[in-house]
């Protein structure tokens, strides 16, 4: 190997090892005047995990532009109502919000694709959909309709599926029970007898407490340990069908986000991807001890019958059948979505349930 080609090879190599720790100073020295966003969240700054995802894009953000782009953040209903976020980002009255786009299937059930359906991607799943199955360039193609950019920005992971005050022992315990959840997951519950309702977190203790509802779910224990669920409703069950990998998006006004320099884009759709990584470990890393203290603290764990889960199963199809006739964009989504499922699940069984299966059997 000749001089010349070695310095040319290691050259390269300092450039692909450095890249991360100089894209701060080159976006910062290409940043042009300051500029300042508000962001709002649809959650109360007591939920740390998701109020912190969007501290973490607005510190990262500063961060790679040398403070130049400036976010600040807002807990639920401090300038919009929870789940008035996307209303806001759509009008323009803020740059951008933090939220769960299933949290908007009024206006459309094709927003739910932005978080998640019954039955439907776990989170490794959606972000592969996302990435490297068409998923980004679908909803976007979607979402700007609105007049609104989505970046994936976190996911839950598979959530529980909620707490009760009674135990559930087939689908006819179902029938009357006023529920709180979110998303299509209590379309389909309606479709079984349960009176569904989508509350903000901040509303769901006192509800439960005074009786206004029978059951709720919001997340997973890190959240729900939080919010002091068990304290009012002792069955907690599990898994969360309806669930099974909740994605979270940074919506952000489409005509402020063109507006931007290429190096703020940058920063902002770099910090939104670094915040979806950030936002799963920070769950996997608190989940574990929390479900813990809520067993111990008087939570009774308890599965899902299966005949309840089959009823739920069956009742999603239908729901998916009729989403799909209602909206073009839910179903052109949710058919490539369930695509891309079918071999994620042949693949998943293969290794990782494989892998999970034996190391649930041994005593570690």
């Amino acid at each position: 190997m000749s001089r010349r080609d070695f310095l040319a090879q290691g050259g390269a190599a300092a450039v692909a090892a450095g890249a991360t720790a100089l894209a701060a100073p080159v976006l910062a020295q290409t940043a042009p005047d300051t500029i300042r966003w508000r962001m709002a969240s649809s959650f109360p700054k007591t939920v740390e995990v998701l109020f912190g995802t969007a501290e973490f894009i607005a510190k990262r953000v500063g961060q790679l532009t040398g403070g130049k782009f400036q976010i600040s953040v807002h807990g639920a209903g401090e300038i919009v109502p929870p789940l008035q976020v996307l209303d806001a980002v759509e009008k323009g009255t803020i740059e951008c919000g933090h939220t769960a786009p299933y949290y908007f299937i009024g206006k459309d059930p094709a927003w739910a694709i932005g978080t998640c359906v019954p039955f439907g991607l776990n989170s490794r799943q959606y972000n592969a959909w996302w990435v490297h199955g068409g998923g980004e360039k679908m909803f976007n193609d979607f979402t700007r309709e609105s007049g609104v950019v989505s970046l994936l920005a976190g996911n839950t992971g598979s959530q529980m599926g909620g707490f009760f005050k009674k135990e559930l022992k087939s689908p006819a315990d179902l029938k009357g029970l006023k529920f709180r959840t979110g998303g299509m997951g209590g379309q389909v519950l309606t479709k079984l007898g349960v009176v569904a309702q989508q509350l903000a977190a901040g509303d769901i203790y006192p509800a439960l407490e005074k009786g206004t509802i029978d059951a709720a779910e919001f997340t997973v224990p890190a959240d729900d340990e939080k919010l002091g669920l068990a304290k009012v409703a002792k069955f907690y069950y599990y898994p969360g069908w309806n669930e099974g990998g909740a994605a979270l998006s940074l919506q952000v006004n489409a005509k402020q986000f063109d507006a931007l320099p290429d190096a703020y884009k940058a920063a902002l759709q770099s910090a939104s991807a670094e915040a979806n990584t950030w936002m799963q470990a920070r769950y996997d890393a608190l989940n574990p001890a929390a479900l813990k203290r809520l067993v111990q603290a008087g939570a009774v764990l308890k599965p899902f019958p299966q005949t309840i889960l089959d009823a739920c199963y069956k009742a999603n199809k239908e729901l998916m059948e009729e989403a799909s006739a209602k909206s073009p964009a839910f179903k052109k989504m949710f058919e490539n979505q369930m695509a891309f499922l079918r071999d994620q699940v042949a693949w998943f069984r293969v290794a990782e349930g494989g892998f999970d299966n034996f190391m649930s059997r041994q005593k570690l």
